[in-house]
């Protein structure tokens, strides 16, 4: 039975979001919706974690949980879902440190 899922995605290539485009609708610049099958959000979703590279991508799609939602995430980012007692929370991880350049006197 289709449900909705929701992908939004980062710095990704252009042949994921391609990829993403031919079963859900991309309503704003990687932001993509649609209502598939379990196994078709599964498979898009590997296709999403093997090609990622430096980008970013979270998937929320309907779960049996408290919140009625589950989320997956790949890549590099400052939000980490976190489970606290069957909650789903996001933790924020510290920004990256830029090394301040020296200059010569």
């Amino acid at each position: 039975m289709p449900s909705m899922v929701v992908i939004a995605t980062t710095a990704v290539p252009d042949h994921l979001r391609g990829a993403l485009s031919r079963w859900t609708s991309e309503v704003v610049p990687g932001i993509f919706v649609g209502s598939v099958s379990a196994r078709v959000r599964d498979q898009l979703w590997h296709a999403v974690t093997e090609v990622v590279g430096n980008g970013a991508a979270v998937l929320v799609h309907p779960a049996t949980t408290e919140q009625g939602y589950a989320i997956r995430t790949a890549g590099t980012r400052r939000r980490i879902p976190d489970d606290f007692d069957g909650l789903t929370l996001i933790r924020m991880t510290a920004a990256p440190k830029v090394k301040e350049r020296q200059t010569l006197s």
